[in-house]
């Protein structure tokens, strides 16, 4: 990561976290969807499988929010991790 971003790691629920899957850049269209509303968020750099990097001047209330929304996605993520 460089210097100028930061990360929000997330761990995903056991059956997402197998092979077939890549993660937040899965196929499935709920996930479409979700990678849709985080790049909404301009502090957004770009989107890995396990990771949204994010511009290091994002705000302490932005990084929250979309720890918060990542966090609701229950069906998809187990846990969130700001880095």
């Amino acid at each position: 990561m460089s210097a100028g971003s930061r990360a929000i790691r997330v761990t995903f629920q056991d059956e997402w976290g197998m092979p077939e899957h890549r993660g937040l850049l899965d196929l499935d269209p709920r996930v479409r969807t979700l990678c849709r509303v985080l790049v909404s968020y301009p502090e957004v750099r770009h989107i890995l499988p396990d990771r949204v990097s994010v511009d290091a001047v994002a705000s302490a209330e932005t990084l929250d929010s979309m720890s918060r929304f990542l966090g609701r996605q229950r069906w998809l993520i187990r846990e969130v991790a700001v880095e």
